[in-house]
């Protein structure tokens, strides 16, 4: 499959809301050979996620997941994970402040706050239901993908700037190529 150039922040793609994958179609070529894209383009750009709208796609698919991850060094693994059309519930109103990086804002990064506790249902590339209840970094990134479709980056939920900066300023000894062409 290939690699795809990631749209950045500006582009009027990214702040749409994306189009439901109607379950005839997931099993496709089309869909298949996008996921695959979008598994090759993360991990090329080293990313904890991606979503089809920052390849240019406007559809409800993210995929995400790592072992390790150069960008979240301290973080645990989060399992590789093809979700579609996804529904994220929040399990109480207990949020967290985190940090956060996107391969579509390249050399920033913020403090932004995100439910402690989520569960995530949605579907697998097969088609099959995914329904898990996860918490921490791993439901983290799936609010911070999921809000890809839905047109929302994160420094659009940042609520002190002053948590706000450069990747290479805010983590002098984190050595990542954050600069994505």
């Amino acid at each position: 499959m290939s690699v795809r150039h990631i749209l950045k922040m500006g582009e009027p793609l990214l702040f749409n809301i994306a189009q439901s994958v109607p379950s005839e179609e997931i099993h496709s070529p089309t869909v298949q050979s996008l996921i695959q894209d979008m598994l090759d383009t993360m991990h090329a750009a080293n990313g904890a996620g991606l979503a089809a709208p920052q390849i240019g796609v406007s559809q409800q698919i993210v995929v995400f997941g790592f072992e390790k991850n150069q960008r979240y060094p301290e973080e645990l693994p989060v399992p590789q994970t093809i979700l579609i059309n996804p529904i994220i519930t929040p399990l109480g109103d207990l949020q967290e402040s985190g940090w956060e990086g996107c391969l579509s804002v390249p050399g920033l990064r913020g403090q932004v706050p995100r439910y402690l506790k989520i569960r995530y249902q949605g579907l697998n590339q097969y088609g099959d239901i995914i329904d898990r209840v996860v918490e921490g970094f791993h439901a983290r990134v799936v609010q911070h993908e999921c809000d890809h479709l839905i047109g929302i980056l994160y420094p659009m939920r940042v609520k002190d700037f002053t948590q706000f900066g450069f990747t290479e300023v805010l983590f002098p000894d984190l050595h990542i190529n954050d600069q994505q062409d």
